[in-house]
């Protein structure tokens, strides 16, 4: 066993191929550096940040002391594995190797761990004058390639290759869909038939759960400081959707959007801190529901004349304007062709499937 061991990657995302590899090389270092840098050509679709990258694997090997997580500005580190696209500059790689180790405070002795199949590993094999040339000055060990991940392919699609996802980075991958729209408008029934259909996790509308919990289930004693609670807990409930993400997809319940029109039409004013949360944690899609289903009065609904429900949603349309919020709307009637419009959408923005 080697008493310190050095891996590089870009780790994005991180998946269960990543992981069989640390875990081998962990098995043959005493202590193992787990070194990520930037991926010079990010997926488009997904912003992901080197600190998103070293939480992941910080929490995959949180109970796992031996593996060290670090990152790193360096761009022309050997990774463990190659790409068929990747060159490299030895002598470039030497160099900034060195560096890192000095900055790690690593001993010469640390050995690099590449895939068995990277090429740097038969440079190894080669005659001393080819290694002079080749080779690294770092001390290669090998580990199992993991030919049922691909991870370029991968990482050029990662939704199509969800099951191979690391559970820390789902969070990041999953696409928020909320499902807006006044009361009486299927909103909830909706939420779950789609949650069901992807077999998605959900958050379920915060305001109605505060009702319950903290107002004795009736709305009659809901005022001004009532809406700062929910929008914490919506975003919380939220959070934890995400963080258990089943699917690509993750359902939302209304949105922070709802809870302000509900705040202007029954309090006459915008709340500050609803306005804050509708920026600051902004959704990745939004599917509103017209409001023209028939309507129903379950005993906390309050809005249910044709005049409330058109001045509702107009409401709900203003400030979606107002923060440069564009909802996909579903105007269909019928409670089954909204639903299947809802599967359209998601199936062409989330998916990736054409028409």
């Amino acid at each position: 066993m080697y008493d310190t061991g050095l891996m590089i990657g870009q780790f994005e995302p991180l998946h269960l191929g990543h992981m069989r590899s640390i875990l081998e090389a962990s098995d043959k270092a005493k202590t193992l550096h787990i070194v990520i840098m930037a991926n010079p050509s990010p997926h488009p679709d997904f912003d992901i940040t080197l600190q998103d990258k070293a939480r992941w694997l910080q929490m995959a090997c949180a109970d796992l002391p031996f593996i060290q997580i670090h990152t790193t500005e360096e761009s022309e580190l050997p990774c463990h594995e190659h790409f068929a696209n990747a060159s490299f500059d030895t002598a470039t790689s030497n160099t900034q190797l060195q560096r890192l180790l000095d900055t790690l405070t690593l001993p010469a002795e640390t050995v690099l761990f590449l895939a068995d199949n990277h090429p740097l590993v038969h440079t190894q094999t080669l005659d001393t004058q080819i290694q002079q040339q080749t080779a690294l000055t770092m001390q290669v060990v090998a580990t199992s390639a993991q030919p049922e991940f691909d991870t370029l392919t991968i990482t050029q699609d990662p939704i199509a290759h969800w099951s191979a996802l690391h559970p820390q980075v789902r969070g990041d991958y999953t696409k928020t869909v909320a499902i807006v729209g006044g009361e009486s408008s299927g909103k909830t029934t909706l939420v779950h038939k789609l949650a069901n259909y992807y077999g998605a996790s959900f958050a379920l509308e915060m305001g109605r759960l505060y009702v319950g919990t903290d107002l004795g289930g009736s709305e009659v004693g809901l005022q001004y400081s009532d809406y700062a609670p929910i929008v914490l807990n919506h975003a919380q409930a939220i959070r934890d959707a995400k963080s258990y993400a089943t699917a690509p997809v993750t359902i939302v319940d209304t949105d922070f959007v709802t809870t302000q029109a509900f705040c202007e039409e029954y309090e006459g004013r915008t709340h500050p801190f609803v306005t804050a949360c509708i920026d600051e944690f902004r959704l990745d899609h939004t599917i509103m529901l017209d409001n023209n289903t028939p309507w129903i009065d379950d005993g906390m609904r309050s809005l249910g004349t044709p005049e409330a429900r058109g001045r509702f949603e107009q409401l709900l349309i203003d400030i979606f304007a107002r923060h440069d919020i564009a909802p996909h709307m579903i105007d269909q009637p019928d409670y089954d062709a909204r639903y299947q419009q809802a599967l359209l959408f998601i199936d062409q923005h989330i998916y990736g499937k054409k028409t």
